[in-house]
């Protein structure tokens, strides 16, 4: 099949993608796809399977991605544009980096989750997704200038660390202690962090660490040098999906770090996290969402041809029923994406994050449940060949055993829920309070 022809089979391509119309989509959003397709094909998908199998992505993949740009689509929208234009990035597959809106993030994040497996695509973009923005966002001058022109070229590898081993969804009791020195010179950190992507393989976290006391007030986040630093001991975690994520467990004794490498000032540590957290929840949905119409799309395309009891399996009420129930809400799922998508593009910063913020943490809570269901629905219709870790059910099996990696990081799904109603209560209360002032006006 050419690069930039869409898949036929049903519920395989976003509507835009069958030529239904579009109210978000423009010709140069679809330029940029059909661009993105062909990179992303040659570069990662075609070979992803091996590369899981394998359990690593080559070190030269890094390398083509930061050579073209195509790392970048993975910051929050709008790009750092005047550190672009500075280290002479001027452009993404044609599209100029002063153009680059969520619309674009949404087309890159979809087209590079196509294999169906979130490992291959995550060893390559979390430090761009997670580590890099609070630098450029809420770091000085001179922190920027230390770090960005290594880490926003790929000439350095980044990730981010939070989650802790009693730590995770849990933010807010991070135990990690990052102490002064006597001399007030360095930061002395002391403590573990696990679970974390591309952890391996990174020169520097951003990380979460306690300056001062007890919850969230006592946090702050500093810039972590990792390979090779004394103190610092990676080790790669065995995991049941996303094998190619590089998840890695981080143990800091006495590691000493310089003060200026704080981000932001003490204190600042949950509001930075959080801010961040609304893209990478945002940038997982959309990923998810791509990975549960390749396990759906493969077993509508597996029943159309497999027999059973004299016909094939399409020809089976029940086995209809059960793509028609994930279909819809596998479609569901993409029309709300889209539409966030669309409202961060029109929305201030500050207004995206206090409006959608709470609706985000559900989108990424609701991506993982659709993505349960469709590749519970391929692997039970794939029947034996769905339960093998070979041949043609090969891939919607690695594909179930991805989604605990979707439902557990970037705030666990009860968490999350939890955490959109309340964000949705305190929006409500924000409101109720304006009317009830107008009114006495």
């Amino acid at each position: 099949m050419a690069y930039n022809s869409p898949n036929p089979i049903p519920f395989s391509e976003p509507p835009y993608l069958r030529g239904l119309p579009s109210p978000y989509i423009t010709p140069a959003h679809r330029r940029f796809q059909q661009a993105c397709r062909k990179f992303a094909t040659e570069n990662l998908i075609q070979h992803a399977l091996e590369w899981e199998r394998e359990g690593t992505v080559p070190e030269h993949v890094f390398d083509t991605f930061c050579k073209h740009n195509m790392l970048l689509p993975n910051m929050p929208a709008p790009l750092p544009v005047d550190w672009l234009k500075r280290l002479g990035i001027n452009d993404i597959l044609g599209v100029k980096v002063e153009d680059w809106d969520y619309i674009y993030t949404g087309i890159y994040c979809d087209e590079i989750a196509r294999s169906g497996l979130s490992g291959p695509g995550a060893s390559l973009t979390a430090g761009f997704a997670f580590g890099i923005a609070p630098i450029y966002k809420f770091g000085s001058t001179e922190l920027q200038e230390r770090f960005l022109p290594d880490l926003l070229t790929g000439k350095k590898r980044s990730c981010i660390a939070i989650t802790e081993p009693e730590a995770g969804s849990d933010v807010a009791n991070i135990t990690t202690t990052a102490v002064k020195s006597a001399d007030g010179q360095h930061y002395i950190l002391n403590g573990s962090k696990k679970w974390i992507t591309n952890g391996i393989w990174s020169d520097y976290t951003t990380m979460a660490v306690r300056t001062g006391g007890p919850g969230a007030a006592g946090l702050s986040v500093l810039v972590v040098p990792l390979k090779g630093h004394p103190g610092v001991t990676m080790r790669r975690l065995k995991v049941s999906g996303q094998i190619t994520g590089g998840t890695t467990y981080i143990e800091l004794d006495d590691v000493k770090v310089p003060v200026s490498n704080i981000i932001g000032k003490e204190g600042d540590g949950m509001r930075i996290i959080m801010t961040n957290f609304n893209h990478e929840r945002l940038v997982i949905a959309v990923g998810v969402t791509r990975q549960a119409r390749v396990a759906l799309s493969a077993a509508f395309s597996y029943c159309l041809k497999r027999e059973a009891f004299g016909k094939t399996l399409m020809d089976q009420p029940v086995v209809r029923h059960r793509l028609a129930k994930a279909g819809a809400e596998l479609e569901s799922m993409w029309a709300w994406v889209e539409q966030i998508l669309y409202q961060l593009v029109h929305l201030s910063k500050e207004e995206g994050d206090r409006q959608l913020g709470g609706l985000t943490a559900l989108a990424k809570a609701k991506s993982a449940m659709v993505l349960n269901e469709c590749a519970q629905t391929a692997v039970l219709l794939f029947g034996g060949s769905g339960f093998t870790k070979t041949g043609q059910g090969e891939l919607v099996e690695a594909i179930l055993r991805d989604v605990p990696g979707v439902r557990i990081p970037g705030g666990s799904e009860d968490v999350l829920l939890d955490l959109s109603v309340r964000q949705l209560v305190k929006l409500y209360q924000a409101e109720e309070k304006k009317l009830s002032q107008n009114a006495k006006i």
